[in-house]
């Protein structure tokens, strides 16, 4: 997952324009009003086979996901290891406080060589931990465990005790430490509920303390070291077919180098899996791509474990030593390499190895001896080097396929769905006839709408495709409508697109670095976003096969292009000149050459702005989107004309036009994503798709000439008088998407219709079978397109209900705004 793209379409969320105006459909409709469709299906044709795996989840460690989210540990910085250096807010003591006298100490008397900083305490003095969100979360008469490795001398004794404000939220509990570093346990019944309990410690002599831990006991299906109960079981509910993890971002971003006793822990070192094995007091504390640290408590280990609890196969992913997520950098270093390579050939062996090989007994030594039964193992995430990608990927799949032949290693084609990386990244994968190909993206919800087919052209002979990721920017229902229209054509390719994950998993509504997620969580609750509940029905009603079928569409009525200009700018400062707007018949529209002031200019609320030398100049190198707009919305096939030159600052700059507000526009980006590449952007409703990109970067203190033809739904661009390409934006949004599958369990026809669109579908349905059932089971989710789920507020909920008119041919009427699922009974 980018950083950069994440952090751009975030931005502009806020915008209102409902999807329908977005997508140019017909005009809202009242409740009442109908629009006819047909859907054909032809149970003679065998359609694609649907692997049991189909749809899974995607885990990464961001939003908190893991400490203070899935991870059950209750105390945050139980080692005592932040640092300043991980993140500048950071200090060793961060979320506890002290009363009295206590140091943290790094020196030769720590715990173990990766667990290095211990808090010293005095005699009489106390420490206390306000863990996550607004604190503990204890629930009256349930049961939590406490454990502390600590170091006295012996006698001395700890009081442990649960409190908040108010007072004491369970009898406090004495352990008398007995001399060297040893761990020392004790439990807790919580007398009242509490969102805000403090965990605290006191010392009658000086002792030294580490790994201070508290877990309810009632962790998912009682593990120890285990997870959040209501989370797992979010999960669990979804019955996904894979659990790929640990990430992202995190997985091939930072140092890969080796850790040395000698230097201490590397900070900001990359995401190895032998950091996270093993007994989690000698599990380091790490950086975390996302701006926070990881205790690793939630490891390897306990992956593979939730993936066999929830009945998941596990898809690990190991970094290929060429960083991505804005970062491209990749290691020359072959000892590294093959350090890299070897340490993957040993985690299949940990995953699948018997107890008598050296990481079988490893893993059978933490409690598991029978194997995990690995299948599938991804190298790489989203770089964006992808040849230098691609001659590592070699490597490790040529080791992985002379040792373990039967596991199938996924490459993948980079951080967006279209591009030169993307392009590069597929060819380099068919040449060397790679097994399986991961695909990312983030897009619009009209992208969604109007891209239903994009793999009905894929090369039935090529690579198969793992959507490793992809969302829609949003957790409105107008968002997951458009996620359900998009997976009906991900089932109808079922050949050729494998696996198939929405991502991010989690989100911490008080530690959110990402928008959208599937499941929102604080200390004491946890909620199904409108997406989730999309991805449920689907996963939960599968089906074995796709019954081929068709449907009518909904006429396209969008006309030309139109809407007023731009400029912007991203993490730079820049200065525009000369701009002219010119009619198709040559009449001037806009002409400013900045030798007065900016009155034609509206800004958008960022940036800093000002006439200086004639030019109209941006000079907030922190800003973020600073657009101004200029001109009339209704303006149409014209000629923009702009003079860009790059001040300072980490990118290039923005073009736009056919803007209608700042949620709604089209950009030419020049020198985005860090200065490494340029693109077209359609913005829809705040979220942003890229409609055709280049690798390129722009020179500061150079001054470019750009042109932008729009004529109808063609637009034409050029750089400096030379034309950089062109594209017709003239795909139709279809809000109307059925897919039809069997299930071979029940001899069911599953019918899934998709109605995005403010009018109801009336629809006469041929299902070419004679004898079906009369009465079949109907599932909707049916909201208003702005509707989203919170922790108080449910708007989007599945309600199921049985409908009496099934026969081979009959008439429904799918809700306005609507995913509905029919199953049907073949007799």
């Amino acid at each position: 997952m980018s950083r950069t793209t994440r952090t751009r379409w975030r931005q502009g969320l806020t915008a209102t324009a409902l999807l329908m105006a977005a997508v140019a459909l017909p005009a809202p409709a009242h409740a009442e009003d109908v629009t006819d469709y047909a859907i054909t299906v032809d149970p003679a044709t065998q359609g694609a086979k649907i692997d049991d795996t189909m749809y899974g989840v995607f885990f990464e460690d961001i939003n908190r996901a893991a400490d203070g989210g899935l991870y059950a540990e209750l105390v945050q910085n139980r080692s005592f290891e932040y640092s300043t250096a991980d993140n500048g807010s950071y200090t060793p003591l961060t979320s506890w406080a002290v009363a009295g006298t206590a140091e943290v100490v790094n020196d030769d008397g720590r715990l173990n060589e990766r667990n290095r900083n211990y808090l010293s305490l005095d005699a009489g003095s106390a420490v206390t931990n306000a863990g996550y969100n607004t604190g503990i979360r204890v629930e009256q008469g349930k049961k939590y465990d406490f454990s502390v490795w600590a170091r006295a001398e012996s006698g001395t004794t700890l009081s442990v005790a649960l409190k908040d404000a108010p007072g004491t939220l369970a009898a406090t509990r004495q352990v008398v430490v007995k001399g060297g570093w040893a761990k020392y346990t004790a439990g807790f019944t919580a007398t009242r509920t509490s969102n805000r309990g403090r965990l605290t410690v006191v010392s009658s002599g000086t002792a030294a303390l580490d790994e201070v831990s508290l877990f309810p006991r009632d962790t998912y299906k009682h593990q120890p070291n285990g997870l959040r109960k209501d989370l797992a079981e979010k999960i669990e509910a979804l019955r996904p077919g894979f659990v790929r993890f640990p990430g992202g971002c995190l997985v091939n971003t930072g140092s890969m180098q080796d850790y040395s006793a000698a230097s201490g822990w590397q900070r900001k070192r990359s995401y190895q899996w032998k950091d996270t094995v093993g007994p989690v007091e000698q599990r380091a504390t790490n950086s975390n791509f996302w701006g926070y640290n990881q205790s690793y408590g939630l490891g390897y280990y306990e992956y593979f474990r939730f993936s066999e609890d929830i009945g998941a196969m596990p898809l690990p992913v190991v970094p290929a030593l060429v960083t991505g997520c804005g970062q491209n950098r990749a290691t020359d270093d072959e000892a590294l390499l093959q350090r890299h390579i070897q340490d993957t050939l040993d985690l299949i062996e940990f995953a699948n190895g018997p107890v008598t090989s050296e990481w079988g007994e490893k893993r059978a030594e933490m409690g598991h001896p029978k194997p995990f039964h690995l299948t599938h193992l991804a190298v790489g995430n989203e770089e964006n080097l992808p040849n230098e990608f691609f001659a590592r990927f070699q490597k490790f799949r040529a080791a992985i396929a002379a040792e373990y032949p039967d596991v199938t290693v996924i490459s993948n084609s980079g951080p967006d769905d279209a591009g030169t990386t993307f392009d590069t990244a597929w060819k380099l994968n068919r040449e060397a006839d790679v097994d399986m190909v991961d695909e990312h993206y983030y897009n619009s919800p009209q992208w969604f709408l109007q891209n239903n087919d994009r793999y009905d052209g894929y090369d039935r002979g090529g690579p198969k495709v793992f959507l490793g990721e992809y969302a829609s920017q949003g957790n409105a229902f107008k968002n997951a409508l458009s996620e359900a229209a998009y997976m009906t054509g991900l089932e109808r390719n079922a050949d050729i697109v494998k696996l198939a994950s929405y991502a991010p998993l989690l989100a911490n509504e008080d530690y959110v670095q990402w928008r959208p997620d599937m499941i929102w969580f604080n200390n004491h609750a946890s909620w199904n976003s409108a997406n989730y509940e999309v991805q449920k029905l689907f996963m939960t009603n599968v089906g074995y096969r796709v019954v081929p079928s068709t449907a009518t569409g909904t006429p396209d009525v969008s006309g030309p292009i139109t809407g007023a200009v731009g400029l912007s700018t991203w993490a730079t400062s820049a200065a525009y000149d000369d701009v002219k707007v010119t009619g198709e018949d040559g009449t001037t529209l806009l002409s400013d050459d900045f030798s007065g002031d900016a009155s034609q200019w509206t800004p958008g609320g960022t940036g800093s702005w000002s006439i200086q030398d004639g030019q109209y100049v941006q000079t907030d190198t922190a800003a973020e989107n600073t657009l101004v707009t200029a001109g009339d919305p209704t303006w149409q096939n014209y000629d923009l004309h702009v003079k860009a030159t790059k001040k300072s600052g980490k990118e290039g700059f923005l073009v736009a036009f056919g803007v209608k507000d700042t949620g709604n526009y089209y950009w030419w980006n020049l020198g985005g994503w860090n200065n490494t590449q340029s693109a077209v952007e359609q913005a829809v409703d705040g979220g942003k798709s890229t409609l055709m990109s280049k690798a390129g970067s722009v020179e500061t203190g150079r001054a470019y000439d750009i042109d932008i033809k729009v004529r109808g739904r063609q637009v034409t661009l050029l750089l400096d008088g030379q034309e950089w390409g062109s594209f017709t934006d003239d795909k139709p949004a279809e809000p109307f998407r059925q897919v039809v599958t069997e299930d071979a369990k029940t001899g069911d026809l599953i019918v899934k219709v998709v109605n995005a669109q403010s009018a109801a579908a009336r629809t006469a349905i041929d299902l070419g079978v004679a004898e079906v059932a009369a009465k079949a089971r109907v599932t909707t989710l049916a909201a208003e397109p702005e509707d989203m789920n919170t922790e108080t507020d449910t708007p989007v909920t599945p309600v199921t209900s049985t409908f009496r008119g099934a026969a081979e041919k009959f008439t429904y009427t799918f809700p306005a705004n609507s995913v509905t699922f029919l199953r049907i009974r073949q007799r």
